[in-house]
C-alpha cells in the first residue's frame, strides 16, 4: 500500500509539475500590450530617411562532421563535433528551413539586421529586414520596448526575409521536433543589435528625395509557383532614398516574393542566400573580370520579401541564366544564388532609371496599424507551444496575438502581414478547386491589390509575425478527396495556425485599407 501511496504520489507531483511547464509556456509573455494606430496626414512635409545594417552572423559556434553528407547531424551514423570552444558538449547553430538536425559548418556571408528610417512632419516609421526565416511576434514586442521613447518611433516594422539557410530564430528546426532550435544568446543578441540598428537608422536621418521604380513583369523569370493554382507576385519594387544636399544614395527598400531558399536543403553555411546578391548587385553594381554590367546606387539595401506562400520558390532543378555567359544553371549553388541575386539586381537598377520612376522631396506619411487574435488550429504547433519549442505565448485558450497594417507613403501603398501569404489573395486568383475541404466559394475576393491607393503597391510578408502559410478558405486540403485528384494533400498546411488565417487576415486589411482612404 505504502508503495502505491508512493506512486501515486509521484504521478500527482509530475503530473502538476508537467501541468505547470506547459501552462508557463502558453503563457502571454506581454499581457498588457495591444497597438491601435491611425496616423492620417494628408499635407506635405519634407523628407527625412535614415538607414543602417548590423551584421547578427552568429559566432563560436561548434562545427562538424557529416560522414556521409546528408545535412543531418546523426552521431549514431558517426557524425562527430569538433569541440572548438572545448566544454565537451556539442554547442551547434541550427539552420532554419528544410528539416531538423541541420547545424552550420560556417559562414558564408553575413546575415544583417538593416534598418530604413523615414519621417514626414511629426511621423516617424522604421522598418526593419531581418535576414531570418521568421521573428516571432512575441520577439517583436520584445524590441520596440527596448526602444528608448526619445527615438519618437511612431511605427516600426521588424520583418523576415524568410531566409532558409540561418539560424533558426522560430524553433521549429532544432536536433528534432521536440526540442528548440533557438539559441539563446544568439536570440538576445539579435534583438540587441536590431534595437542598435534602429537608433543608428534615426541618428542618420537625412533630408531626401524618393525615388519610387518598379518592374511588375520580368520578375517571373526567377521564381516558379509549386502549388496549383499557380499565381506569382513576381513583381519588383524598388524606393531609392537620395540625400537633397549631398545627391547620394542613402539606402534602398526592395520588395520581391521568392522564398530565399535557392542554396536548397543541404547548404551547410550560413547565408542570407539571393538577398545577398540583390542587395550587392544594388549598392556595388554587377561587375566580374573587368566587365560592368550595371552600376550601383551605392547606400545600404534593405530587402523585404512579399507574398511567399503558394509556394513561391525557385528549385535546384529551375534554370537561372549567367548574367555574364548566359549560361542556363541548376542545382543548389552560390553559383546559381548569385546570378539570380544579379538579375533581380540589374532588373531593379534598370527601373529606376526608368522613365515611369516618380521623384518626390515632400510627402505624407499615414499609418493604420492594429492588433488582432488568431485561433491556433494546427496540432503541431499547439504541441509546439506547450512544449516550448515555439516560444509563442497565447492570450486565451489556443488564441495567438498578432499584428497588420497598412499605410500610404506618397504614391505607394503598402500592406504589413504576419506570414507567408498566398499570392491569389494579394493580386487575384483565388478559386474554388474540386476536393477543397470547405464547400465554400472564394472568401479573399477582390484581391488586396486592386483596392490599394497608389501607383506602386508594396507588400511586406512575414512582418511583425511569422504564423506560417496564410491559405485560402476555399483552397484549404487536409482530408481527401484531394484538390485537383491529387493522391495526397498539399504543401502548405501543415505550416499554417489553421484555416480561419485567411479569412480573418483578409477581413482586417481590408478593413485597414478603407480606413486610410
Amino acid at each position: 500500500m505504502n508503495i502505491l501511496k508512493r506512486i501515486l504520489l509521484f504521478l500527482g507531483i509530475f503530473l502538476l509539475f508537467g501541468c505547470g511547464f506547459i501552462l508557463n509556456n502558453l503563457s502571454d509573455r506581454h499581457p498588457d500590450y495591444s497597438i491601435n494606430i491611425s496616423i492620417k496626414d494628408d499635407q506635405s512635409h519634407f523628407i527625412k530617411a535614415g538607414f543602417a545594417k548590423v551584421s547578427i552572423t552568429p559566432s563560436g559556434f561548434d562545427t562538424w562532421n557529416d560522414v556521409d553528407n546528408n545535412a543531418r547531424y546523426e552521431p549514431k551514423e558517426g557524425d562527430s563535433f569538433n569541440d572548438l570552444n572545448e566544454n565537451g558538449e556539442f554547442d551547434p547553430i541550427w539552420i532554419a528551413g528544410f528539416h531538423n538536425q541541420r547545424p552550420a559548418q560556417g559562414v558564408h556571408d553575413d546575415i544583417w539586421a538593416r534598418v530604413m528610417v523615414l519621417e514626414t512632419g511629426d511621423t516617424r516609421l522604421a522598418i526593419v529586414g531581418l535576414d531570418a526565416v521568421g521573428f516571432l511576434h512575441d520577439e517583436v514586442v520584445d524590441i520596440r520596448k527596448s526602444l528608448p521613447e526619445s527615438l519618437q518611433i511612431d511605427y516600426c516594422i521588424i520583418a523576415s526575409t524568410h531566409n532558409h539557410e540561418g539560424p533558426d530564430l522560430v524553433g521549429i528546426w532544432g536536433e528534432s521536433y521536440l526540442s528548440s532550435g533557438v539559441n539563446p544568446e544568439f536570440m538576445a543578441d539579435v534583438k540587441a543589435k536590431t534595437k542598435s540598428a534602429i537608433e543608428t537608422a534615426v541618428d542618420q536621418l537625412r533630408p531626401a528625395k524618393l525615388r519610387f521604380a518598379q518592374d511588375l513583369v520580368n520578375g517571373a523569370t526567377f521564381v516558379m509557383d509549386t502549388r496549383k493554382p499557380e499565381e506569382l507576385d513576381a513583381g519588383l519594387r524598388i524606393i531609392q532614398a537620395i540625400d537633397s544636399e549631398a545627391d547620394t544614395t542613402l539606402g534602398s527598400l526592395i520588395s520581391w516574393g521568392n522564398h530565399p531558399e535557392t542554396l536548397w536543403s543541404e547548404n551547410l553555411h550560413i547565408s542570407s542566400d539571393f538577398p545577398h546578391y540583390i542587395r550587392e548587385a544594388v549598392e556595388k553594381g554587377i561587375h566580374r573580370d573587368g566587365k560592368t554590367i550595371a552600376e550601383g546606387i551605392g547606400g545600404t539595401a534593405v530587402y523585404m520579401s512579399s507574398s511567399v506562400g503558394g509556394l513561391m520558390t525557385t528549385r535546384p532543378s529551375f534554370a537561372i541564366p549567367d548574367i555574364f555567359t548566359g549560361e542556363m544553371l541548376t542545382g543548389a549553388t552560390f553559383e546559381k544564388t548569385e546570378a539570380q541575386g544579379q538579375n533581380i539586381g540589374f532588373l531593379l537598377l534598370k527601373a529606376l532609371k526608368g522613365s515611369e520612376a516618380v521623384d518626390m522631396t515632400e510627402s505624407s506619411i499615414s499609418i493604420m496599424a492594429k492588433t488582432i487574435s488568431l485561433p491556433l488550429d494546427n496540432n503541431n504547433f499547439k504541441l509546439g507551444f506547450a512544449l516550448g519549442v515555439i516560444k509563442h505565448g497565447t492570450t486565451s485558450w489556443m488564441q495567438v496575438r498578432t499584428e497588420v497594417a497598412a499605410f500610404k507613403i506618397g504614391p505607394a501603398s503598402f500592406l504589413s502581414i504576419p506570414g507567408e501569404i498566398y499570392p491569389e489573395i494579394v493580386n487575384g486568383g483565388v478559386v474554388s478547386p474540386p476536393g477543397q475541404d470547405y464547400i465554400i466559394s472564394p472568401i479573399e475576393v477582390p484581391n488586396l491589390r486592386s483596392i490599394m491607393d497608389g501607383e506602386f503597391k508594396f507588400v511586406f510578408g512575414l512582418a511583425n509575425d511569422e504564423i506560417g502559410y496564410i491559405i485560402p478558405k476555399s483552397e484549404w486540403d487536409e482530408k481527401p478527396p484531394y484538390l485537383y485528384n491529387a493522391d495526397h494533400s498539399p504543401y502548405g498546411e501543415v505550416n499554417s495556425i489553421g484555416p480561419e488565417t485567411s479569412p480573418l487576415i483578409y477581413h482586417h486589411l481590408v478593413s485597414l485599407i478603407e480606413k486610410l482612404k
